[in-house]
């Protein structure tokens, strides 16, 4: 039976491709606000199912969605602005092939950090700037010990493990046990689905 991993705690995502570079560049996140509560209609799931299998490939996309939900432009636009203030729409992304790009190496690097420390070690790993990705999941002991997880995009792997070495340096990483899983097979990217489907909009 597989493992089951669900996340429990973002600490960065984000997947920046400087094609000057060795290694993908993982910005460091700006520190994060309390945001307000979550209040949201009918409306604005029905927006959120719309584009959450991407914005349609026109000149005017928004106006597109908002004929669709029977909104206008202009509500659709305040809408998503809205729903980014309040933290329901965290960011907008382009799915980007990145071997097409030349980064040929990418490794989910796992680590076994004991549970009083892994939030501080999380959040230290993702403002570092050296990785695109960096979560906790759950122990599944005795076959899987590791609770943090990182991701280092390179063209190949001496770049990957070279920023490795740097990000154990920068974090006092080095008396942690871990492991290197480098990818060997690429499945298609999707994003996450929230919404099953756009209800249309009651006059």
């Amino acid at each position: 039976e597989p493992l089951r991993l669900p996340l429990e705690r973002e600490y960065h995502i984000d997947l920046g491709f400087d094609l000057r570079g060795r290694v993908a560049h993982g910005a460091t996140p700006s520190p994060a606000e309390a945001a307000p509560p979550l209040r949201l209609d009918a409306a604005d799931y029905a927006l959120i199912a719309a584009i959450q299998d991407g914005l349609p490939l026109v000149p005017h996309p928004y106006a597109q969605v908002a004929a669709r939900l029977g909104m206008d432009e202009t509500e659709v636009l305040a809408r998503l602005e809205r729903l980014f203030s309040l933290g329901a729409i965290k960011r907008f992304g382009v799915v980007v092939r990145h071997h097409e790009l030349g980064f040929q190496a990418n490794a989910m690097v796992v680590w076994d950090i004991p549970d009083p420390q892994v939030d501080a070690l999380g959040s230290r790993i993702g403002a570092s700037g050296l990785v695109n990705l960096c979560y906790r999941r759950p122990r599944r002991l005795p076959e899987w010990p590791y609770n943090l997880f990182c991701m280092i995009h390179g063209r190949d792997r001496a770049a990957v493990l070279e920023r490795l070495s740097q990000l154990q340096a920068r974090c006092s990483l080095g008396g942690y046990p871990h492991a290197v899983l480098f990818s060997r097979r690429r499945f298609k990217q999707t994003g996450a689905r929230y919404v099953p489907d756009a209800p249309v909009r009651a006059a």
